[in-house]
């Protein structure tokens, strides 16, 4: 099979290297540079990609997405979109074809989006960026997505086991063009649910409380907002912007409504043992963060948030038992929460405090 790698670039300069080898394995890279002012192209040029020179005027994500799609030879076999600051891990392209059956359009495979101060993982999910050379464009002006455009439905997406993708982000680019963006993408297509919920989590970023509630409150009324892990989503951020302006009350009613609209997620129940921790309220945060830890498989999605499945659980139900005397449970899950995250000095302290607490209600 053909695999082709095709991005888009602008002042990458620093990346393209690390970028360029991570994408060895496949059989071109093509990439088009919407306006670099430093040396990206050149340096993309000399490890070999083919390098388009285009600016994208008025900017949007999807036009230069399917611009630089147009790039990729008609005779690919599979296209593989990524950008300059994502890594593939040694051996990918030998498990993407062991999984791409024939027939095969489009490919999850598992993509690490952010991770913690030790190197460990933080933010884990299934992309889907990979697919066949016909029938697809992107759409949405950010926060873009592939739309399947051929001739009936899909054909079938596989699951490429041991393809990984990792993120290493240039934390100095602003975002600030991203509220735009969604502003258009609702004026656009208002009746869209997907930018509507990215529109009202970008409003709780700006810290604007009342447009994020009037938004999402707008997307759980689409009729076609089914998806129950993203509405409760948006009835978190409905309750967390209410946390921001004092309404604690509403903002438990909401993390209500989101534990009962997805049961099978960790993050309403973390999220409202974190209210309840706030308030002192120390049963309440040993069954919502037991509720948790009671869900053992943890979601492929976007919306599977890394500190729900890390050691906050147990660093909560740790400080819950110690506030109800209960020492040596209190010990138990401090121990667990620093198994979770081994280099933190504060629960490191936590298990020291309480080993000595415990030592001494046991002496006689």
């Amino acid at each position: 099979m053909k695999v082709v790698v095709y991005a888009i670039a602008k002042n990458e300069e620093a990346f393209a290297d690390r970028w360029m080898d991570s994408m060895s394995e496949a059989d071109a890279v093509v990439v088009l540079d919407t306006g670099s002012t430093d040396a990206t192209a050149e340096k993309l040029r000399a490890r070999g990609a083919a390098v388009a020179v285009e600016p994208v005027v008025p900017w949007r994500f999807d036009a230069a997405r399917n611009r630089s799609l147009e790039l990729v030879a008609a005779d690919a076999d599979i296209c593989v979109c990524t950008d300059l600051d994502e890594v593939f891990r040694p051996g990918w392209r030998r498990a993407l074809e062991a999984a791409w059956a024939p027939g095969t359009v489009q490919a999850t495979y598992r993509y690490t989006w952010s991770f913690r101060p030790d190197g460990s993982e933080g933010l884990v999910f299934w992309q889907e960026k990979i697919h066949s050379r016909r029938g697809w464009r992107w759409v949405h002006p950010v926060h873009e997505a592939l739309q399947w455009t051929g001739p009936g439905c899909p054909g079938p997406r596989v699951t490429a086991e041991g393809v990984q993708l990792d993120h290493h982000p240039d934390h100095r680019k602003s975002r600030g063009q991203y509220l735009p963006l969604l502003e258009l993408a609702v004026r656009e297509t208002p009746e869209d649910d997907r930018s509507v919920h990215y529109l009202g989590r970008e409003y709780l970023y700006h810290g604007r409380w009342d447009d994020c509630i009037r938004t999402l409150e707008r997307h759980l009324s689409l009729p076609s907002a089914v998806w129950a892990d993203e509405r409760a989503a948006s009835m978190r951020y409905i309750a967390r912007a209410c946390g921001e302006k004092g309404d604690t009350a509403a903002a438990r009613s909401w993390y209500l409504r989101a534990v009962a609209q997805a049961p099978h997620l960790r993050e309403p129940c973390m999220d409202l043992a974190w209210l309840l921790y706030g308030q002192g309220e120390w049963d309440g945060v040993l069954y919502f963060t037991g509720c948790a830890l009671a869900i053992r498989e943890r979601p492929r999605t976007y919306l599977s948030e890394a500190a729900a499945w890390g050691s906050l659980p147990h660093d909560l139900r740790a400080m819950a038992f110690y506030r109800t005397g209960r020492l040596p449970q209190a010990l138990e899950e401090a121990e667990r929460a620093l198994l979770l995250e081994p280099g933190n000095p504060r629960l490191a302290g936590n298990v020291s405090l309480l080993r000595d607490l415990v030592q001494r209600q046991a002496a006689p």
